[in-house]
This record gives structure tokens, sequence and C-alpha cells, in this order.
């Protein structure tokens, strides 16, 4: 990436406050911990994981990192938390919104199961839309030209023969932030997403069965880029080029980190 207008190579969040969902483990945890590597002033890890989440901000530094316990799918307790960062903090410069389940089952059409379809859109549709309202507010009040990163999948840009309670809500994150960036825009808000094909954490190494080293030789056979396991932090990475003032004229883009498995 380019260091343009004096922007150092660890500072590209210098200053910044962030909120990190989801962040006590997985993505979200590589993305708290780059966003602090990289100047960030305060970032706030959310999540219902009480024990990993304060571990993982005591890891960091309670100078640089502290947790909150937030439901998402709670629209008092988003909106909470929203208030409480900008109140300690000053202001909200970015929301990464990363908290969301896998499919219980394999879900297809014809055994759909609706009480964990609603538990599932729950979190990964409601939260991630109570998520971006209440971190857009926040900006726009503080005339804040942020930046809204949503966790999507590359299954939102094709059907899949099984989960398809986690494919429907995929394409709903990816409508929500199409829709709020082109609302956002005249505020200078920008709105994105990061879609990851299978990634090891501790969420998908439980669903499917295996250790993280087992499930990165499935997740790599995957990608037509052969030679790279995918890792937490490859989507780490996009996430915080889509955070930063690097990416200050990308918005609406949905950006796979998935070794070409959609594009090729």
């Amino acid at each position: 990436m380019s260091s343009e207008s004096g922007r150092g190579s660890n500072q590209r969040l210098q200053g910044k406050v962030a909120i990190v969902t989801g962040g006590a483990s997985g993505i979200g945890e590589s993305v708290a911990r780059l966003f602090a590597d990289h100047g960030a002033r305060m970032v706030v890890i959310v999540d219902i994981q009480d024990d990993l989440g304060n571990k993982v901000a005591e890891s960091i530094g309670v100078h640089r990192c502290t947790f909150v316990h937030c439901d998402v799918t709670d629209e008092n307790q988003v909106k909470t938390t929203v208030e409480s960062t900008v109140q300690k903090f000053s202001q909200l410069d970015v929301m990464f919104s990363n908290a969301g389940i896998l499919s219980s089952s394999q879900q297809t059409v014809l055994d759909l199961d609706v009480s964990k379809l609603d538990r599932l859109f729950a979190i990964n549709v409601r939260g991630m839309a109570l998520c971006v309202k209440h971190a857009a507010r926040a900006m726009v009040e503080g005339r804040v030209r942020g930046s809204i990163v949503c966790t999507a999948s590359v299954v939102a840009r094709h059907g899949g023969k099984a989960h398809t309670d986690y494919v429907m809500s995929k394409h709903a994150v990816l409508g929500l932030v199409r829709s709020a960036s082109m609302q956002l825009g005249e505020y200078g808000i920008r709105v994105n997403t990061v879609s990851p094909n299978g990634v090891a954490t501790p969420l998908t190494c439980k669903a499917f069965g295996m250790d993280a080293g087992e499930a990165e030789k499935l997740f790599e056979s995957f990608a037509h880029l052969k030679g790279v396991a995918p890792k937490t932090r490859h989507v780490a990475d996009a996430v915080l080029y889509l955070a930063c003032d690097e990416s200050e004229f990308v918005t609406g883009a949905d950006l796979a980190v998935d070794g070409g498995f959609v594009g090729a």
C-alpha cells in the first residue's frame, strides 16, 4: 500500500477509535490486534464471550484496547455500546461488524428449520444491521468521515447445496452494505464488505470437526491460488485496508479474500 501524505506503515489508523464485534476470537481477534498495531487510539472489542474478550483486551493492553459485553441482536445493547464508546473516547471512526454464526445443520430448502433460521438471522442480519445503524448515527452526529466494514462471505456471490440459511444471511449483508453505502456517502461515511472463504477459526473448526491444521488444508484446497494456507491475518489485512484512509475513495465494495475461489 502507498504511504502518501505521511502515512507510516504502522500508523494507518493513527488516533482512530474502532469497535470490533465478534472480537474475542477468530477473525475479529486478528483485526483487533492489527488495528492496535497500526496506531488505533482505542479498540473496543464487543462479544458475548466475556473471558476470552477480556483476555484478548488485556493482552493487547488496557491503554489501547477494552472489552464490552454486548449481544448484537439486542438493539439497546448495541446502542449503549456505541454511545458509551463515543462518550469515553470522543468519537467513533471505524466499525468492524463481524459477529456471526454458522448454520447449526445442513439446512437444505426441503428440510429448512425456521427456528434455526430465525436464530441465525438474528445474529448475522439483524445484528449486522443494528451495528451499521448505530455506528452510522454516531458518525453522522460526530461529523466523522468514518468507515464501516461488514463481514460477508464468498457464499454471498452464489448459491449452495446446503446451509441455506447462512447463504441467505450473507446475501442480506451485501444488500445492507450496498444500500448503506449509497445512503451514507453524502456524510463521507464509507461502507464495505470483506468476503472470506473458509478460514480456520474456532467457530469453523468446531463446525467441521477439525483442528486448525486440518481446516487450513481443507480451505486451501478450495482456492485456485496454491501454496498459501488461508489464515485470519489475510482477512484482517483486507479489513485494515478498508478501514484506513488508503481506501478513502472505496465504498460499496465487496473485497474477496478467497484465493480466487469466486473470480477464477
